[in-house]
């Protein structure tokens, strides 16, 4: 049985010589690669920003945008800034080199270029981007798409900022009670039910949960991305999450399995977010007394038997959009003031 071929690589060939575009063509085609003409920078943006290519081999002298206005177009725009680029050209001088590497090319070859040195170099620049590639999927499976669109827009950097936004503290009442009494595996299984329902809910009103501890969850509205109205886009998503849990019983029940109960806890305010941790190895999350009165209310649904508890900067976010019943101050741990604490109506 024959292996499977690899996917052919997309070059694009951008320079205003047709004899040059044709050699360059056929020698790359020759090679296994798949390649498209450009007659100058413009042209090669328009199919850049149109299609997607593994690498650019670029000339400099062109008319209309030369391939230092290519390159400087590539570093701004953060789908193209991680194209591979070889610049090819004519001109001489260590300066012209320079500005290409400094505006973001891989390598500068001189024409006319030796044919067994373009080949090296298009290998180790396209094994680069392989690697580049795998690291963003990597992201994308282990971060929320908030947090890798802000590594890809913003770049890795430890530290935070400060800002106002909303945190949600939820966790599964008597789980350890749950746990004792079924096989592990349906514990596993039950966990990755529950979470990919919560975070439906939770992804589907502008929120990104950053912790999950065990059966407990931690979500921000408002970072690292910002959102209008994250107090209340707080609340609807643990609205939702009671209903996801409440369909999620009703098919437990069907199979004569134990229906859960959780508790949820919001708070608004001011807080620190970003990277903590080192560069080896590190997580988007914030902190502040903010979070801390979220966590301390989550832990009170325990006492006030009601599901989703809120702080009055999240009452007021609501506008009366959304029912709430005022508990009365409540002494919260760690809390050296008692909190007026409101129950949401579901």
């Amino acid at each position: 049985m024959a292996e499977p071929q690899a996917p052919l690589t997309r070059l694009l060939v951008a320079d205003d010589s047709k004899v040059n575009r044709q050699l360059l063509a056929r020698s790359l085609e020759l090679q296994g690669h798949s390649v498209e003409c450009a007659e100058n920078g413009r042209v090669a943006l328009e199919l850049l920003r149109r299609d997607t290519f593994d690498l650019l081999l670029l000339d400099i002298e062109m008319p209309e945008m030369d391939g230092f206005q290519v390159l400087e177009q590539l570093t701004g725009t953060p789908q193209l800034r991680d194209l591979p680029v070889i610049v090819t050209s004519s001109l001489e001088g260590m300066a012209n080199i320079v500005r290409c590497i400094e505006l973001g090319a891989e390598d500068y070859l001189h024409k006319p270029v030796n044919a067994v040195l373009l080949k090296a170099r298009i290998g180790a620049s396209l094994e680069k981007k392989r690697l580049r590639d795998q690291q963003k999927e990597l992201v994308r499976r282990f971060a929320t798409s908030e947090v890798a669109q802000d590594l890809e827009q913003s770049g890795f950097a430890l530290g935070g900022r400060n800002l106002r936004g909303t945190v949600m503290f939820s966790d599964i009442r008597g789980f350890t009670a749950l746990v004792e009494s079924q096989p592990p595996q349906e514990t596993i299984e039950l966990l990755n039910t529950y979470y990919a329902l919560m975070f439906e809910a939770i992804n589907g009103h502008g929120g990104v949960v950053n912790q999950m501890i065990g059966d407990g969850l931690m979500a921000i509205f408002g970072a690292p991305l910002p959102l209008s109205d994250h107090g209340a886009a707080a609340v609807r998503a643990a609205l939702g999450m009671v209903e996801m849990v409440e369909r999620l019983n009703a098919e437990r029940s069907g199979l004569g399995k134990a229906s859960i109960r959780i508790g949820v806890g919001i708070a608004t305010g001011e807080m620190v977010a970003g990277y903590t941790g080192t560069r080896q190895r590190a997580t988007y999350t914030c902190i502040g007394d903010t979070v801390n009165l979220a966590a301390r209310l989550e832990e009170h649904t325990k006492t006030a038997q009601r599901t989703i508890l809120i702080d009055p900067a999240t009452c007021v976010s609501l506008g009366g959009r959304i029912p709430v019943e005022l508990l009365g101050p409540v002494a919260l741990r760690g809390k050296a003031l008692p909190v007026e604490v409101y129950a949401v109506v579901s």
